[in-house]
């Protein structure tokens, strides 16, 4: 943010600095301004950054709660799934059942992955990453453990049609929807237990069609606009309204009083697409990581009949 706000502080700064050195020079010549004007433009300035800042904090916010709500779907499936795959004294599943359960899973995670994908534009293909992290891949300053995708889980079979318009996230929910029915057809899924699972496949759905409502729609140019140029207005104002009182400490409370407005306006600028990679944005490569780990536990525990899953015990 310090990056991107320093050029215009810095102009601001070296006119505060002629104005200061016009003004010494050329003392017979009055550049000061009413200084009573400084709480009038005040007051237009900091309404202005407060709705700024409100709107972007809340496309953040928003987007950070639908995260969590997918979140939340994928976690509940994932144990539905699993528990219901395996009903305590009933049959035992065959292997391609089992292989249909252990897919449906991997296909959570990379309806996961696809949006954080989707999200960020980064388009190209099938693979959303390893399920796996790789051991060879040490991590480090640069390379977080936490960034980690989920490629190689999809079906081979399954053709992008990301080029024809149609969301991977979109293509993965038929996929997961596809499996409830056959479970249901399985009878390891009472009716309404798939209606249910269905209900929170269509909440993640929804989810994630209003982060994409956040993505696609930006705050309107001219707004964008306006606000800059209010800002240079008031910083090329407030050398003249200082000169005559505080001489070159003038220059010093120009480059002080601007960092603070233009900061709070790249701050607004950050988050308002909050699924990027900046430092700011929401931490989709934690979060998402968190939760492969989490359904690869319960995951490793069914296929090998741990304690969650060892009925028998």
């Amino acid at each position: 943010m310090h990056g991107d706000i320093f050029l215009p502080v810095l102009l601001h700064t070296l006119f505060a600095a002629a104005v200061v050195a016009y003004d010494r020079r050329h003392p017979e010549v009055s550049l000061n301004v009413p200084t009573s004007l400084i709480p009038s433009l005040s007051i237009v300035v900091g309404l202005i950054l407060v709705f700024r800042n409100s709107t972007s904090y809340d496309r953040w916010w928003t987007g950070e709660k639908h995260m969590s709500s997918i979140i939340t779907v994928i976690r509940s499936l994932a144990r539905s799934f699993l528990v219901s795959s395996r009903v305590p004294g009933g049959k035992e599943p065959t292997q391609d059942e089992r292989q249909d359960t252990e897919e449906a899973i991997r296909l959570l995670l990379a309806f996961a992955g696809s949006i954080k994908v989707y999200l960020r534009q980064e388009w190209g293909g099938k693979d959303l990453g390893e399920l796996e992290p790789d051991p060879d891949k040490s991590p480090n300053a640069e390379t977080s453990p936490a960034v980690t995708h989920f490629p190689n889980v999809l079906p081979k079979t399954l053709t992008s049609l990301e080029d024809h318009g149609l969301g991977q996230p979109i293509q993965i929910s038929c996929l997961i929807e596809a499996y409830i029915m056959r479970a249901t057809h399985r009878q390891w899924l009472a009716p309404p237990q798939a209606v249910q699972d269905i209900v929170q496949l269509n909440n993640a759905i929804a989810a994630f069609g209003q982060m994409e409502t956040i993505r696609l729609t930006p705050i309107p140019i001219a707004y964008l606009i306006h606000i800059k140029q209010v800002l240079a207005l008031f910083g090329c104002f407030l050398p003249f309204a200082m000169v005559s009182n505080m001489k070159w400490w003038a220059v010093f409370f120009v480059s002080l009083i601007t960092f603070a407005l233009y900061g709070i306006e790249g701050i607004g600028a950050q988050l308002e697409d909050p699924f990027g990679h900046d430092k700011n944005d929401i931490n989709m490569d934690a979060t998402i990581e968190d939760l492969r780990v989490e359904v690869m536990i319960l995951l490793e525990q069914w296929k090998t009949k741990g304690s969650l899953f060892n009925y028998a015990s």
